[in-house]
């Protein structure tokens, strides 16, 4: 219908409270313009959006209707960007996702950043998603310096996907933080220096390290390893072997003995994304991806992120010894 003014009756008192349309009010239907956000919190297109609503409620929508509800959560996602984090993340995962996008008349893929991070009680939240043209360590750089002036003034481990300078840029700005690379990501690199029949075999030597119970033992499988497999062993396999070492297995979630020592968890969170994004092939610039991720992200964090890790108290407790005197609270 468009702008349609209403002169609000008023008492003397100002005790008078309207009912059809509440004061102050600037939507008419509320419950409908929520029931088009989650719709299109769910990867449904415009047109998908209009049927549905004509279905349901025998109102007919057209494309700008739609495009004006959902972008009613701009200011909220501007809000989220900006808001004020917690001084310390005890774990942080670290990777990025790539979407069609239309920019500057072009179509290309667009890498979001993200950054999932524990707080100190347990929850996991996202603390950011950041658009750029490609992935690379300077990007991270500005990431990094933006949490940090949100009020980020620790990270205990940060898990990558072994970057090039990822490592060092997240030494410039959080420089004690224990960097750890991706185990999935190194044995995939390893493999490319292997021959097809020598694969089964030295994968199970590589076992032998990152399941090391310590340090040591770790230490002493990577030189079995590379006397063993000459051109399998580069360098930073013995960086990632050592420190991936430093924190007790049992120093993750129940079940996932490694879950500090891969990105399963955020390149699981992205599968949860792509699987709401796979009905939109192109979006319509920058803002529109981070519009639709932001609902996905909300919906997940209500569904499922609502309890702490499994066995946190256990996690906390062994992390204030490997980390004494940088965390804040005691769970």
């Amino acid at each position: 219908m468009g702008q349609v003014e209403i002169a609000t009756p008023r008492d003397r008192s100002g005790t008078f409270d309207p009912e059809l349309v509440g004061k102050r009010e600037r939507v008419l239907n509320d419950e409908l313009d929520r029931k088009i956000l989650g719709l299109y919190g769910l990867g449904l297109s415009y047109a998908d959006i209009s049927t549905h609503i004509r279905e349901i409620y025998g109102v007919e929508t057209n494309d700008a209707v739609i495009d004006a509800v959902t972008n009613t959560v701009i200011e909220d996602l501007r809000a989220w960007q900006t808001r004020a984090l917690e001084p310390v993340y005890p774990i942080v995962w670290m990777d990025a996702a790539f979407f069609k996008v239309k920019h500057q008349g072009a179509v290309n893929s667009r890498a979001v950043y993200t950054v999932l991070g524990v707080d100190e009680h347990g929850y996991k939240d996202v603390l950011g998603m950041y658009v750029a043209e490609t992935e690379g360590a300077r990007h991270w750089l500005g990431v990094l310096s933006d949490l940090q002036q949100r009020g980020v003034k620790d990270i205990l481990m940060a898990c990558t996907d072994n970057l090039k300078g990822f490592a060092d840029a997240i030494e410039t700005i959080f420089p004690r933080t224990d960097v750890r690379g991706c185990i999935v990501h190194q044995v995939r690199h390893t493999l490319r220096y292997v021959g097809y029949k020598d694969i089964p075999a030295v994968l199970a030597d590589m076992k032998a390290i990152y399941k090391a119970k310590d340090e040591q033992a770790a230490l002493e499988a990577l030189d079995a390893l590379a006397e063993k497999w000459e051109t399998a062993t580069p360098k930073w396999w013995r960086v990632g072997a050592t420190t991936g070492r430093a924190c007790p297995r049992s120093c993750a979630t129940p079940n996932r003995s490694v879950a500090i020592y891969t990105t399963n968890i955020i390149e699981g969170y992205h599968a949860q994304l792509r699987k709401v994004t796979k009905t939109k092939r192109v979006f319509d610039g920058d803002q529109a991806v981070l519009k639709l991720l932001y609902l996905v992200q909300q919906r997940i964090a209500k569904e499922k992120w609502q309890k702490p890790l499994l066995n946190w108290r256990s996690i906390y407790l062994q992390l204030e010894i490997l980390f004494k005197d940088r965390l804040t609270h005691f769970v």
